[in-house]
């Protein structure tokens, strides 16, 4: 099956929110899988979207042995998938929501070397602010490999920021413990430690590979830099609120079915 066919059928899994099998066994490797998410990125921006920023995935090591792999993979944000704090997506059994809090990153500067530092990293990060991504897969039965997820755009959906922003010199990124409730129920923990040691590990990872494929951050894209805790699936007028110590909280919510 070819990298355009593949790319078509996983459009068509979105738009009917009918997933299809997993693709890992048409394709030879992560080559393959980067090839078809950037023929749905460029189709999307063909289409009229724009893209806005990225995001981080696979950055719990746990998370990367269970899938056979030993670094993250990335995603493309767009403006459509973009929710404000506290609003209502609607439900879709298909796209198999999932809900998991993160710290998000508002870039101020352009990073556009493959090798840029920290310090280039540091010095470009505006505002960071905490984040729910809501991911969803294309794959049925959320039966993915690394090569699944990273043709499915990272297995993206929407994501919301939080109203509160902390410069990146009065946020601590390692201590920072951040808790999910559901209604008055706690259904994630973990802190921002748990993101490849640093969320801001994350950032630069992601900076150095962007900058590499010809896609780098530029002044204003946003980076969601991963999962500070256990994703948490999600069900028809569910609300999720995010709370991340020392930078406040977002919310989202599920229409009924």
């Amino acid at each position: 099956m070819s990298i355009e066919a593949i790319a078509s059928a996983l459009r068509q899994a979105e738009k009917t929110g009918e997933p299809i099998a997993p693709i890992r066994d048409r394709i030879a490797g992560p080559e393959d899988a980067y090839a078809i998410q950037d023929t749905n990125t460029r189709h999307r921006l063909n289409q009229g979207a724009r893209l806005v920023g990225r995001k981080v995935g696979l950055t719990n090591p746990a998370v990367q042995r269970q899938l056979g792999v030993d670094q993250p993979d990335y995603g493309m944000l767009f403006a459509d998938m973009d929710v404000a704090h506290g609003d209502i997506i609607p439900w879709s059994a298909g796209a198999q929501f999932k809900a998991e809090a993160e710290l998000a990153f508002v870039i101020g500067r352009d990073l556009e070397a493959p090798d840029c530092t920290m310090a280039e990293v540091m010095r470009a990060v505006e505002y960071v602010v905490p984040s729910i991504e809501i991911v969803g897969s294309r794959i049925a039965n959320w039966d993915i490999r690394f090569v699944d997820t990273v043709a499915d755009n990272a297995s993206s959906a929407f994501f919301t920021l939080g109203p509160s922003a902390r410069l990146l010199k009065d946020a601590d990124l390692l201590n920072c413990k951040m808790q999910t409730r559901q209604a008055d129920t706690v259904v994630s923990e973990g802190s921002g430690r748990a993101c490849l040691g640093s969320p801001l590990n994350a950032v630069l990872w992601l900076a150095r590979v962007m900058a590499g494929v010809d896609r780098p951050l530029h002044e204003g894209d946003v980076v969601l830099s991963g999962a500070l805790g256990p994703m948490v699936a999600s069900a028809p007028g569910a609300r999720f609120v995010a709370e991340i110590e020392g930078f406040g909280e977002t919310a989202i919510e599920f229409g009924e079915e």
